[in-house]
Formats: structure tokens, sequence, C-alpha cells
């Protein structure tokens, strides 16, 4: 071989093996870029609030609301944080909670936030309202109210996946009501870089009052999240259709997106069954022009694509339908909405002027003046100016008629019928989800209810590439309704192992209510979270307000004696329940002390054991020596009546001869004053004894002779103290003002025997 060749095949052999390792290298950055995607799964994070508990004005559902959107993103993988009735100081901390747990938690993160309460606007700004909040002026909502923009722009600027910003807050507020209000619903806004906005209705419009337990928007909201496989906007442009249908049209919810990266909630699995409604899955029917359906179909059609250009096709093709009057009032609100929204931003005399030339009593009417006050500007437009350009043109006449209403929501009789159910563009919900259970109240401190959990469909896969939250049995049990309905909404009442003792029962439930209640309640914001607990060390009061369905009158300390008496034992008392309130346990003797002695021939009590059982009392049915409650009309072992106010069971109960406590030191001579309680008893208990004649009064049965022999002993006594008479007769007399009655006739005799004595009168 010539040196020549010998030269090329060195330089071809070097060539070979350089191309050979860069293909080794860019081999090994491929697989480690794979394994780095692989090893950063997708994280989703939420804050979900519901504030009900408004001191203007209570509202039903939002709590509830509230309760059901952070269950449903609890089972789509979410790690959810939220609480219910937050003041102004609890709202702007747990926001700030919220945004340091999502700039930890990185970038491969998707962040979700729902809001349910009253919402207001003001100054094109969108605010939501703590409970504690006094707006009695328009002035008064940036100082009372947490604007929402500050939140989402906060949000946007943590360069994560995506964020999804849900108000569901438009509502007819009772805010303002001078002669300067704010104007109705929330204000049109535009999204952030990959963010999603969505309102629970249209911008300036309410919706309609709700009485429960659940809003028609968090219903279909949380109907379509279960679906798999939809993308986001599908998720929100069927919850459009959904709560229009629920609502008979009487609200329209509205939601801007700029969300780029792809998403769902759930996945579909492979044995998902062929879509119902299978024109709507075309991917044509959202550029099939609007005059190609049917007057039906057309509605629907512009109803989904929710835009001013789909809502003006509607009316070019069927502009005598009975839905035109519906999507007039629609485009009126929007229309206006988008002019306000575009005012706002150019911000300057001309464009508010702009405004009222269109809109004279427009909703924006105030804004716009108060604007103009601050420009020190004419508060009416002049005869000059120049006039901004907007993207929609003016409002035909027909329009102004919706606009000068200061609450707008299409519940009413001028929109015309209410619209048929989309069948064509919908399918139906799951049978299990049309009328959902109240959800269980929570009785802790800002704790969301717990909503009775409806599993997914089985065709439905938990989303892939991502990250499972701790402790979240909802992910791991999409399917499964026994597991988190028994955990969380039966009180954790799962079957226990025969065999166990009451304590250890209850003791298992307990651990395993407490395990399931940490895993699947949703956690309080760390700052909320140390309120609460500063607030129950303070005073149980707050508890007992935390619980609307609690009576007032209860006593904290009896609240939590609620549901079956049987899970309140006493320590050590085998199970036993606790006593109601004001009685005294069966196994204890306190009252003992108060209790007349029994006879002689009567058992003495033996601590510890059931007395009523070992008091003779022939007369009386073995259960009532069981029952305390039913021995009332019995007799007594003295053959006596029982007072029904003394409970039965101290008063059979003999107790011990030392345990008689007299107000008075005893006489050593007089053993008869100890056999006198009459002055340490009820009155009616202890009157059948010392006084023989009221006993006569209440029953005249047999047991009258065994009752009178013992006063009669007494004179006999009387003689042997004859040298101090006087005091003798003050100890008889002193037991007459309790009985209330005349001294008796045995009494008088005595008195008789007085003379003849010595150092007495001689008798006559």
């Amino acid at each position: 071989m010539s040196p020549m060749l010998s030269m090329m095949g060195s330089s071809l052999r070097k060539t070979i093996r350089a191309f050979f390792a860069m293909m080794l290298v860019l081999a090994g950055i491929a697989v480690a870029s794979a394994a780095a995607a692989q090893g950063s799964p997708e994280k989703r994070i939420a804050l979900v609030v519901g504030n009900a508990a408004y001191q203007a004005g209570a509202l039903p559902t939002p709590a509830n609301d509230a309760g059901l959107i952070a269950q449903t993103l609890q089972a789509a993988g979410f790690d959810v944080i939220g609480a219910r009735d937050l003041d102004q100081n609890g709202l702007r901390d747990a926001m700030r909670d919220f945004l340091t747990k999502a700039n930890a938690s990185g970038p491969d993160t998707i962040v979700f936030v729902y809001l349910a309460g009253y919402g207001v606007q003001y100054q094109g700004d969108n605010y939501f309202v703590p409970v504690d909040a006094q707006i009695a002026n328009a002035t008064d909502v940036p100082l009372q109210a947490v604007r929402t923009s500050d939140f989402t722009k906060s949000l946007a600027a943590l360069n994560n996946r995506g964020s999804i910003v849900v108000l569901d807050a438009a509502r007819a507020n009772p805010f303002v009501q001078s002669n300067q209000p704010l104007a109705g619903g929330l204000a049109l806004v535009d999204p952030d870089a990959n963010q999603l906005i969505a309102f629970n209705a249209a911008p300036g419009t309410v919706a309609p009052q709700e009485a429960g337990p659940y809003g028609s928007y968090a219903h279909a909201l949380a109907e379509m999240i279960r679906v798999g496989g939809l993308s986001l906007g599908d998720v929100f442009d069927r919850t459009r259709l959904r709560v229009s249908d629920l609502t008979k049209g009487a609200q329209i919810s509205w939601n801007a997106s700029k969300f780029n990266n792809a998403f769902t909630f759930f996945d579909r699995g492979p044995n998902a069954p062929a879509a119902q409604v299978s024109s709507y899955d075309n991917a044509a029917i959202r550029t099939k022009a609007i005059r190609d359906f049917d007057e039906r179909d057309a509605y629907f059609a512009a109803l989904d694509r929710d835009t001013m250009r789909g809502y003006e096709d509607f009316l070019a093709a069927y502009p005598n339908d009975p839905m035109a009057r519906r999507v007039r009032a629609i485009m009126a609100a929007r229309r206006e909405a988008i002019t306000w929204r575009e005012t706002w931003v150019a911000d300057t005399p001309e464009a508010y002027w702009s405004y009222l030339r269109r809109y004279p009593r427009g909703p924006h009417v105030w804004d716009a003046r108060r604007r103009l006050e601050h420009f020190e500007a004419a508060l009416e437009p002049p005869s000059s100016f120049t006039v901004i350009e907007y993207d929609v043109p003016p409002p035909p006449p027909p329009e102004i008629v919706y606009v000068d209403r200061r609450v707008l929501y299409f519940d009413d009789a001028d929109f015309g019928y209410a619209p048929p159910p989309p069948v064509v563009f919908l399918a139906p919900p799951p049978p299990d989800f049309v009328v959902l259970e109240p959800p269980r109240s929570s009785v802790d401190l800002y704790v969301l209810p717990d909503p009775v959990f409806v599993p997914v469909q089985e065709w439905v896969e938990p989303p892939r590439d991502v990250a499972p939250p701790q402790n979240n049995i909802y992910f791991n049990n999409i399917h499964n309704t026994v597991v988190n309905n028994t955990t969380v909404n039966e009180n954790g009442a799962a079957p226990t192992a025969p065999g166990l003792t009451t304590g250890q029962k209850l003791g298992a439930a307990a651990v395993i209510a407490g395990a399931g209640a940490a895993a699947m309640h949703v956690a309080l914001p760390p700052s909320v979270q140390k309120k609460a607990a500063v607030l129950q060390k303070q005073t149980p009061a707050p508890a007992v307000k935390a619980a609307p369905a609690t009576a007032p009158a209860v006593a904290p300390s009896v609240q939590p004696q609620t549901g079956n008496a049987a899970a309140h034992t006493l320590p050590g008392a085998s199970g036993q329940p606790l006593p109601p309130a004001g009685k005294v346990p069966n196994n204890q003797g306190a009252p003992q002390a108060k209790q007349p002695l029994p006879p002689a021939g009567n058992t003495p009590a033996v601590k510890g054991q059931n007395q009523v059982a070992k008091t003779p009392a022939p007369q009386a049915a073995p259960s009532v020596k069981q029952n305390s409650v039913a021995a009332a009309p019995k007799p007594n072992a003295h053959g006596q009546p029982v007072n029904p106010a003394t409970p039965p069971v101290v008063a059979k109960v003999p107790p011990k001869p030392n345990a008689v406590v007299n107000r008075q030191p005893q006489v050593g001579n007089q053993p008869h004053v100890a056999a006198a309680p009459p002055r340490h008893v009820n009155p009616p208990a202890a009157q059948p004894k010392p006084v023989p004649h009221v006993a006569v009064q209440q029953q005249a049965p047999a047991p009258k002779p065994q009752a009178q022999p013992r006063p009669q002993p007494q004179p006999r006594v009387v003689q042997q103290q004859a040298p101090a008479p006087k005091p003798q007769a003050q100890p008889r007399a002193q037991p007459q003002p309790q009985a209330k009655k005349p001294p008796p006739a045995p009494q008088k005799p005595p008195e008789k025997k007085k003379c003849g004595a010595p150092g007495l009168p001689a008798c006559q």
C-alpha cells in the first residue's frame, strides 16, 4: 500500500470515529432529555374559596359550590387548599400563601383558582368581596374588597405551564344602594399569556338567585371537568351550554383564554363508548356557517361560539325566531362590555365622552363621570371632541332597552321562550349527576363542606404524567364510591371486626375517620389554619358560629353530643353513653347524702354497685330498678310516694347512716335529730317523714300506720328533759315553718303534762 493510501485510510478512520462519537453524544443528550422529561411530571395545585356568610346578606350556595369544585379537582390530581367565609385579612393572607406555594412548585405546575361569592366591578376592575365588607359607597370598593387583577397578574408572572381563574361571583349584590350605583355583574377582562379566565355569568350580567344546594354553574363545571379527554376550551364551552340548559336560558357563562399548552383534567380510556353527540365532536362544527343550521341548532351553534360575529349571523339568518330577542339581549350586554373595556383602557377624557355619547344612561355612566372628575374635565360630552374608534359599531335602537337596566339577566319574559335542551350539541348528564345530594355541613372554622362523592364514569381514567398529590384518596379511587363516602361522608363508620370491645371499636373508627378526614378534607391555607387555631383556643363560641345548621340555643359544650349517643362514652364506662344534660349517671351517687335514712332493716349501700337493685322494693317492677326515668310514679321502700321532681334512682338508694349532713350541729342527748332531715333535702321529698299528716293528704293507703309510730316516742324524750323545757320546745317548733302547716295534734298532750313536776306550778 502506498503512503498516500495509508494516509487516506487513517484520515477516513478518524472521520468515522469522530462521527460515531458525535452520534453517541447526541444519543446521550436525547436519552438525558427523555429522562428529564419523564422525571418532571406535571404538578397541579388549586385554591378554592367559598364566601357565603356575608354580613350584608348570606348566600345559600357559594360554600357548597366551593366544596364541590374542590372535591372534583382533588379527583383530577390537584393539591387543593381552600376555605370558606374569609374576611378581608384572611382572604389576602390565603392568596399570599397560595402565591408562595405556586412559586415553590416550579415551572411544571398548572394552577387553578376558584372564587365563589359576591363580586363587583369598579372602574374597569373586578373585585372579590370578603364576608366582612362594608360597601356603602362606590369608593369603598377598593378599600373593602380584593382586586382580582392583582392576583391574576401575579400568577401570570410565575412562568408556569398555565393558570385557570374562575370567578363564580357575578350576582346581584346588596352594596351601594345610593343614586350612584355600581355597574352590574363583572367587567370584561383580557387574560394574560397562557391564562384562562371564566365567569359564571357573561360580563355585565348576573346569575339569578338559586336556593341550592349547589349553583348551576358549579354543578355544570364539575360535570364537564369529569368528562375524559376534553380540552380546556371544550370544558368551558360545554359548561356554558349546560348552564343555559339548567337555568332555562336565564344564565350564560363566559370565558376568555390565551392558554397555549395542551391540557385535560381526565383522560379518555380505550374502552370509552362512542360519542352520544357525534356532530359536536366533529371539528367542522365550529367552522360551519350559522345559516346552514336549522333554527334550534343555529341558536346553540351561536351560543357555543359565544362571539359577536356568531350572534350577528344568527339574527341575520333567523330575525323572527323566538330566540331572536334573547340573542339581541346577549349582544347588547356584550357590545356595552366591549365598549367600556376599550374606554377604560384608553383612559382619556375623550374616551369617556365617547362612551357617554353612546350610552347616556348605560351601566358605566357613573364610572365614566368619576374618571372625568379625576381629569377635572366636563362631566358631559362637549359639542366637539375627537371620538375614539371602537371595535364594535354603536348599538342599534333595539339594544338600548336592555343596557339601560341596572341589573341584566336573561330570566325575563321580554326575551321570549326559554331555549330547548341542546340535544344535538350536548349529551345528557350522567344519571347519578343530575341531582346532587346536599353536602355534609362542616362544623370546623373555615373548612369547606364535604359533598357526597359521585364516582367518575368507568371509561374515564386519571390523568397520565401527573405527579399525584400526597394523601389524595379521591385521585386513587375515582371510580370507588364506597371508600370515599365511607371515609368522609359517613364519619368513618366502617365495619369493625367481631369480638372487639366497644372502646376498641370506637377507637378504630376514630382512627379511620381521622386518617380519612386528614387525607380527603381540603386543607386550609397556612395563615387561615393558624387563625382558626387561635380562635378555637380563645373561646369555643366561634365553633358554634361556623356551623349554621346548629341551633343557637345549644351550648358549645353540648354541641358535640349530636348524632348517635353511643358514640360519646365516658372513659372506663364500657361503652355506656353519656347521660343527658343535667342528669346524673346511674353509677354515681353524689346526691345520696341529701336523701333520708332508710329503715333499719334495709341493706346498707355498697359503693360502686348498682344500689337500685339492692333496695328492697317489692312494689316496683324489675324494669324500674334499671330505668331511672320510669321509676317516678312508684312508692319508695317506706311505702310513701316519691316526688316526680326527685330523681327516682336517688330516692330509692339507701345511703350509709353517716352520709346525712345537717346544717346545724347535733345534740348528744337528742337521737331523734338524726332522723329528721327535712331541713337538708328538698321540701317536697322530705315532708312525709316529719309530718305524718302531710303524707296522709298525698296518699292514704295502708302504709299510714307504719309512718305514724315514728313521732310517738317524742313525748317520752321531752319528759326526760323536763329540767330544761324551753330549749326542748324550740326544736319541736322548728320543723313547723318548713311544713307550712299548723302544729299537729300529737304535740298538745305534752304541754298538759308539764304541771305537777318539781319546779313547775301545780295542776289545776
